[in-house]
């Protein structure tokens, strides 16, 4: 039984137990990504349909759009899905365009740093993070198995739209 056990945790721990974090999607393209962030809800949209719908996690200060590096908010705006990170320290994700051009611009008026590394991604990975609303730096979370939908179902120049 013990070997067992130990045999078991290794595949788990090296992606042996018969799952992948890759998953196939053949369904509708997904042509925007729409957030609000008061509601806590995230849409995968098809034009004006529906694809799925998440409950999501944002930045541990959510309030207003982010202005500067290390200020806990999520950004609000238009952006793109501009990169993917299939070795994310959050399970997967996938990049958001932030900071587009009027960011930067803004925070270099104000001699600050606008932040960036923004993503939709899995986790939480520390434990003391599990119970909290808001606990990313400034991402979008959701589930490890919701990130492994949206990874697969998501394209680089997919549209996000995040509204307060």
């Amino acid at each position: 039984m013990r070997l067992f056990l130990m045999l078991y945790t290794i595949f788990v721990l090296i992606g042996c137990d018969g799952s992948t974090r890759f998953k196939n999607y053949s369904g509708p393209q997904v042509t925007q990504v729409l957030v609000d962030k008061k509601a806590r809800k995230m849409w995968l949209l098809n034009g004006k349909k529906v694809l799925k719908k998440y409950n999501i996690a944002l930045g541990f200060s959510p309030t207003g759009h982010k202005f500067r590096e290390g200020d806990g908010r999520t950004p609000e705006g238009v952006y793109r899905i501009d990169r993917r990170n299939p070795n994310s320290t959050y399970h997967l994700s996938i990049g958001i365009s932030y900071p587009n051009t009027r960011d930067i611009a803004k925070a270099r008026i104000a001699g600050v740093s606008p932040g960036g590394d923004i993503f939709i991604h899995g986790g939480p990975i520390l434990h003391a993070n599990k119970n909290k609303v808001d606990w990313t730096a400034g991402c979008i979370a959701v589930t490890d198995r919701e990130m492994e939908e949206i990874y697969a179902m998501v394209k680089f120049g997919t549209p996000i739209l995040i509204k307060p």
